[in-house]
């Protein structure tokens, strides 16, 4: 089954790509590899997820962020590509988390970004991955993610 399929399947309808917030691209297509620029959680109201985890947002929302910010990050995928169908497998993922200092648990938040690509991609959305947290995020955002694809 394909990409398009799984998301029908899932009953995930992917928001409008947002627009950059900067003088940068969403995503950047370079031969078969595609470059997804960091994105952040949009909630389907169009709020945007802000605050430290885990002082301001639980865990368990800052997954729900991730998750946020992988339908983001989908979105402009799309866009740029045309159909989720043309990706043969998500290679990198970055994660960044808007975290406290003495915070330990961001593998668990950005598994909330993996677990959608594996569950739109299956195994060739298991990618290597970093997950880091920061000082503070652009807009104050909770988590921010970037990735790269490439095409078949």
């Amino acid at each position: 089954m394909g990409a398009e399929a799984r998301l029908k399947e899932l009953g995930i309808d992917l928001p409008e790509p947002m627009p950059p917030a900067g003088l940068y691209a969403g995503a950047t297509t370079v031969d078969k590899m595609v470059f997804v620029a960091g994105h952040g959680p949009v909630g389907s109201n169009g709020e945007i997820v802000t605050g430290k985890v885990p002082s301001e947002r639980s865990v368990e929302e800052a997954v729900t962020a991730a998750r946020l910010t992988g339908l983001s990050a989908l979105a402009s995928l799309r866009a740029e590509i045309g159909d989720l169908d043309r990706v043969d497998r998500v290679v990198k993922i970055f994660g960044m988390v808007n975290a406290d200092p003495d915070f330990k648990e961001h593998p668990k938040v950005i598994d909330g970004f993996s677990q959608l690509m594996i569950d739109v991609f299956g195994e060739a959305g298991r990618a290597s991955r970093s997950a880091v947290g920061l000082g503070s995020l652009p807009f104050q955002i909770s988590v921010e993610v970037e990735m790269v694809v490439t095409l078949k």
